[in-house]
């Protein structure tokens, strides 16, 4: 299988911000922006893997900053890191400023999607080389969260986690 870069699967989608998709303080609802980084997210891994993807965990969400209503929000995804069947895709959300179109991030997340074949199988997928720090960073962190959600579903023994233990040692 080829080796990937994230930037391969980069995903962006710009949209506007519509009266109908807001709460009553005029602000996107938080299930909209969900629904639209799951989208971002879901191409970004199919283009990574070629293979239909279905969405495993919604790992981390942060709203740190209201959209409002009429902005301009633009989805941006890639694959952070490849495991044997499945990947993390790590999400940022900007707002484009009206005045001097300059984009701001508002949000993050970060999604984790499994490859599967035509019967829902799970197919193995090609692994990932990161190219830039931000993209080395969100790597080896990938792999941190990784073990933290095995351990924390009994499915890794805690003495095995070996990225997680370094960071106390």
């Amino acid at each position: 299988m080829d080796l990937k870069t994230p930037e391969d699967s980069k995903t962006t989608l710009t949209d506007l911000v519509l009266p109908g998709e807001t709460n009553p303080l005029n602000n996107l609802f938080g299930g909209e922006l969900l629904a639209r980084m799951d989208r971002a997210a879901s191409i970004a891994a199919r283009r990574h893997s070629r293979r239909i993807v279905v969405t495993a965990s919604v790992n981390h969400v942060a709203f740190n900053k209201a959209v409002p209503l009429g902005s301009v929000v633009t989805v941006e995804a890639k694959v952070s890191r490849a495991f044997k069947t499945s990947m993390e895709i790590f999400i940022d959300v900007w707002i484009e400023d009206r005045e001097s179109g300059r984009s701001t991030k508002a949000n993050e997340a970060i999604y984790t999607f499994v490859a599967v074949d035509d019967t829902g199988n799970p197919v193995p997928i090609p692994q990932i080389e990161p190219q830039s720090k931000l993209e080395k960073e969100r790597f080896d962190a990938a792999l941190r969260r990784k073990q933290l959600s095995l351990v924390l579903a009994g499915k890794m023994n805690p003495k095995q986690a070996t990225e997680l233990k370094a960071l106390f040692e």
